[in-house]
C-alpha cells in the first residue's frame, strides 16, 4: 500500500511540475506576442516615415530614384 501511496504521490508532483512549466510557458509566449506586437508597430512606423520622406523629394524634385549609399538622386527622364 505503502509503494502505491508513493507512487500516486509521485505522479501529483510530476502533474504540478508539468503545470508550472506550462505557466512560465505562457507567460513566455505573452511576453513574445507583446514584442511581435511593438515590432510590427516599429515596422509600420518605418514604412510611414519612408512613404513621407519619399513623397517629400518627389514633391521638391520631382520622379526618380535616390542612391542610399551615395545620397545622389537620379530624376527620371
Amino acid at each position: 500500500i505503502k509503494k502505491i501511496q508513493d507512487d500516486y504521490l509521485e505522479i501529483q508532483n510530476l502533474f504540478g511540475q508539468v503545470s508550472l512549466s506550462r505557466l512560465r510557458l505562457q507567460e513566455q509566449i505573452q511576453l513574445l506576442d507583446k514584442k511581435d506586437e511593438e515590432n510590427k508597430q516599429k515596422f509600420y512606423d518605418v514604412q510611414k516615415n519612408e512613404k513621407q520622406f519619399l513623397d517629400k523629394i518627389t514633391k521638391k524634385y520631382g520622379d526618380g530614384s535616390l542612391n542610399p549609399d551615395t545620397g545622389v538622386f537620379t530624376p527620371n527622364k
